[in-house]
């Protein structure tokens, strides 16, 4: 286990607890679904996604756990409950905070091996990982914002 490792199961941990927070914020299953002026996803839609990329990049790519992607169903999936989408965050970050606090310090300074965008290709497991608890924030921060524009907290 590397110090980088503990580090990044750490900030993925916390960050999946709080996206679970999210959406069990929301005030119905209903509304999790729902999308606001030109947003074309939903926040269901968005966490499930997120789940979907991490148990790959991590999961798969690093941990070797056998996760096969299906990203059609990621974004065609609805009406999942917010149980249901919370179940499948605690899931995701049981599974791969484990790996990312077993990864080796020197893991981090190879390629990520997982099958990665084509821009991303060649770049470090650290730089990876970096980048993917960043789409991690982004999702996060919209499933935020929608929330709150269903409140009345901003506007849409």
């Amino acid at each position: 286990m590397g110090m980088l490792g503990q580090d990044f199961a750490n900030i993925y941990g916390r960050e999946l607890d709080r996206l679970a927070d999210e959406v069990a914020a929301y005030g119905s299953d209903r509304d999790l679904w729902s999308t606001l002026g030109a947003q074309k996803n939903a926040p269901g839609t968005l966490a499930i996604h997120t789940v979907g990329a991490l148990n790959t990049f991590i999961g798969a790519g690093l941990g070797g756990t056998g996760y096969v992607r299906d990203r059609e169903a990621e974004f065609g999936e609805r009406d999942v409950s917010r149980a249901e989408v919370v179940r499948r965050i605690h899931a995701c970050r049981d599974s791969i905070v484990p790996i990312l606090a077993g990864l080796d310090d020197a893991v981090m300074s190879q390629p990520h091996p997982g099958d990665v965008p084509e821009r991303l290709r060649g770049i470090t497991t650290h730089a990876f990982l970096t980048h993917l608890i960043w789409h991690v924030g982004w999702h996060q921060g919209h499933i935020y914002y929608h929330r709150l524009g269903l409140a009345g907290g901003v506007e849409a």
